[in-house]
């Protein structure tokens, strides 16, 4: 890229970038909608998700650090979010918990890392890795735009289903209706970020990038609980093996 894009055409690019890559047609997201899985596959879903998810307020904190003063507006968002995530009415992954209790698994099984799979650990590296060393536009635009963003259309498709199919109640799935809110906003906000601090070519050629491995990211972490779980019919989460 060797011209600076305009707004609307950098948007357009990122929506671009992320095309085929949505988590929401990854393997474990259809079976899912399709009311094939059980509570125990919930159980596995909800141990690793809760690996990725736990530390988000901890991937904005580093991307606020490396945020410059000038950009008041952006550090004020992550706090914000950051606050959501963890200060509100709920902590976020209380409720996921709450969510995981009702498919029969424990909190202290969902708080346990030995009980997830090789990919959702790579995919939480991924993430800490993102914070933490690159360009804070370049995070925001991975972990805000190419994740967060996702998660509405990802939950308005699976929080329906979960009551009208798999019988959970409103109150053990509000962790699915609270997100579909609060990360159409997040999502919103992430864009005009990007959007108005990658104010170079090199910097919105980054931005693309990221979002792509982004959403490369989130789709191989979800097929690969289908993989791990369901097609592999495993009941527990694969343990580490001594070197």
């Amino acid at each position: 890229m060797t011209e600076l894009l305009s707004k609307e055409a950098f948007k357009a690019a990122i929506k671009e970038a992320m095309q085929g890559r949505a988590a929401k047609d990854a393997s474990f997201s259809l079976a899912w909608m399709n009311g094939e899985l059980t509570r125990e596959h919930f159980c596995r879903w909800a141990e690793n998700h809760f690996y990725y998810v736990g530390p988000f307020a901890d991937y904005l904190a580093y991307i606020y650090a490396n945020a410059p003063e000038h950009a008041m507006d952006a550090k004020d968002f992550l706090l914000q979010n950051m606050y959501e995530e963890e200060l509100a009415d709920i902590r976020h992954t209380d409720l996921l918990i709450r969510f995981a209790e009702a498919c029969g698994t424990t909190a202290e099984r969902v708080m346990d890392p030995t009980n997830v799979n090789p990919v959702t650990r790579g995919f939480q590296g991924w993430c800490y890795a993102t914070a933490m060393r690159r360009n804070w536009v370049v995070a925001s635009a991975a972990l805000i735009v190419g994740l967060e963003s996702q998660v509405p259309d990802i939950y308005r498709r699976q929080y329906p289903v979960l009551i009208e199919k798999y019988g959970f109640t409103e109150d053990e799935a509000e962790f699915f209706e609270l997100h579909i809110s609060s990360d159409e906003v997040h999502g919103a906000r992430g864009y005009e970020i990007v959007l108005k601090y990658a104010d170079t070519p090199a910097l919105q050629q980054e931005c693309l990038e990221a979002v792509r491995d982004a959403a490369d990211m989130r789709f191989s972490y979800t097929k690969a609980l289908y993989d791990y779980y369901v097609q592999g019919s495993s009941k527990t989460a694969p343990q580490a093996v001594a070197a």
